[in-house]
């Protein structure tokens, strides 16, 4: 199967996720500008949302450089990412409107959380079916980064019910860590095909 409709339909859902994230901050009564306060935790709940999805969003297409072809396995994981990246727009305005609430910070985590597991699967099928020698494998390897936010992801989601802006922050540090595209594969990418370098 090719795998140029599971891009397509990628970003898709992607650019939707983040349409629907920035439609949820209303807009303000007054012209002035203390108008705008109560919008600030809506905003900076955005913000953090804003950048996780787009974290995903530069990584699958990384990923899918490396992708030759895709099966019903694939599909599934594909999906499984999607549906957690379509929780995002929920939990942010959620975790905005409530001003950072400890439930509503842990369940963001939970959906952060769960986002990173099925990236991680979805890493793991395409691994599967491109073999274990593949460019596509020696490209993620072990991949510590992913296993590790996923770990930070948890002491932030058990923190948020005594420290919720302290889970903010893990989740923040999470993304700081990944705002830089996996060079992994770009390497392997230059590897396989010197001209692109």
């Amino acid at each position: 199967m090719s795998k140029g409709r599971v891009e397509a339909f990628s970003d898709g859902v992607i650019a939707v996720v983040i349409t629907i994230m920035v439609l949820e901050m209303k807009v303000p009564h007054g012209a002035a500008h203390e108008s705008l306060l109560p919008l600030l935790p809506v905003f900076l709940s955005y913000v953090l949302s804003f950048v996780h999805v787009a974290i995903y969003w530069n990584n699958h297409h990384h990923l899918w450089h490396l992708v030759r072809q895709v099966n019903g396995r694939v599909l599934w994981a594909n999906m499984h990412l999607l549906f957690w990246l379509s929780l995002v727009p929920f939990v942010t305005g959620w975790m905005g409107e409530n001003h950072f609430a400890a439930l509503t910070v842990a369940l963001y985590g939970v959906v952060l959380m769960l986002a990173g597991v099925a990236y991680y699967i979805l890493s793991r099928v395409l691994i599967a079916g491109h073999g274990s020698d593949s460019v596509l494998a020696r490209a993620i390897g072990d991949d510590f980064k992913g296993r590790a936010s996923l770990a930070v992801y948890a002491m932030a989601i058990a923190l948020a019910f005594w420290r919720p802006l302290l889970s903010c922050a893990l989740y923040a540090a999470v993304a700081a860590w990944w705002l830089v595209p996996d060079t992994r594969i770009e390497r392997a990418i230059a590897a396989q095909d010197p001209a692109r370098s």
